[in-house]
């Protein structure tokens, strides 16, 4: 340890067990419990935030469901699909997802992909709206999250040369292997970074809500932007295996979202946004659908 000492004087210990309790055969880790917060604490955000702007309450928890529904399944899916090789030999391993094991982009993608499919289906005026709203609930879920990676240790980074590390000392921790190596090894804290991250554009969701732009649709882009310039950064500091182009899964993600999203924000600043008494007609159409 005194070698690590002075390698890494700020190297912080984590010795919590990734697994809670069990009941019945069911494992509850730190990371499932973190989710579920997430989801809470996301949820609860939105539903005030659509209080304000006038949508029905029904509307926003319906969506959060069909969101958070279709999070978990592309959250899952990307990851399986990233990484085969590891349901190889229990292929029913791939529904156990409360052991861990999830795509932060999967599930950006598939709740996207099920909000918006509720929004169709309930053919929703205010799109828009309910975007921005979803998009700064979502940042909020995925920072609260983020807590249960954090002391799981799950997820691998590289091993610092700065003078700030992690070092998880559970045996039952993924990452313990780091730890036991002589001398230990600290990783990158990437995964705090990104939970700071979260946080930050958290703050500047809201104020870009608030006192940047009024026209709908603009926070989730906002969202989609700054998330994966955010992730694109970090990722450098994760041991993720490397794809193409000497970048790793997420960042082609998010290289390509940072791309599409300028075009996206330019088609919908050509757009006429439609007037206040318009707005009100169109909040009270989705009251009464409610």
């Amino acid at each position: 340890m005194e070698v690590l000492s002075a390698l890494v004087p700020l190297a912080i210990k984590i010795g919590l067990d990734p697994e809670l309790f069990e009941i019945g055969g069911l494992s509850i880790t730190w990371h499932g419990l973190f989710t579920a917060l997430g989801v809470v604490a996301g949820v609860w955000v939105s539903a005030i935030l659509g209080r304000r702007a006038g949508i029905a309450e029904d509307t926003i928890y319906n969506m959060a469901l069909a969101l958070v529904i279709g999070g978990i399944i592309g959250a899952r899916t990307l990851y399986v699909l990233e990484n085969l090789d590891l349901f190889g030999d229990d292929p029913l391993e791939v529904f156990a997802i409360n052991t861990g094991g999830i795509s932060i982009y999967g599930a950006l993608i598939g709740g996207t992909l099920g909000a918006s499919a509720y929004a169709a289906w309930r053919r929703l005026p205010r799109w828009g709206v309910l975007a921005d709203i979803a998009a700064i609930g979502a940042i909020l879920g995925m920072a609260v999250g983020r807590i249960g990676d954090v002391i799981n240790g799950e997820h691998f980074a590289k091993i610092t040369d700065w003078p700030i590390g992690v070092l998880y000392t559970n045996p039952n921790s993924p990452s313990y292997p780091f730890f036991s190596n002589e001398p230990p090894l600290a990783q990158q804290p990437a995964v705090a970074y990104e939970l700071v991250g979260d946080l930050i554009i958290f703050g500047l969701l809201l104020l870009v809500a608030r006192r940047v732009f009024k026209r709908d649709g603009m926070v989730f882009f906002a969202w989609a932007f700054l998330y994966a310039a955010m992730r694109f950064g970090i990722s450098f500091l994760r041991d993720d295996e490397i794809v193409a182009l000497g970048l790793r899964m997420a960042q082609l993600i998010a290289l390509a979202i940072m791309i599409a999203t300028p075009v996206a924000v330019a088609f919908l600043l050509t757009r006429r946004p439609p007037a206040r008494a318009e707005r009100r007609r169109l909040a009270r159409e989705e009251v009464s659908r409610e």
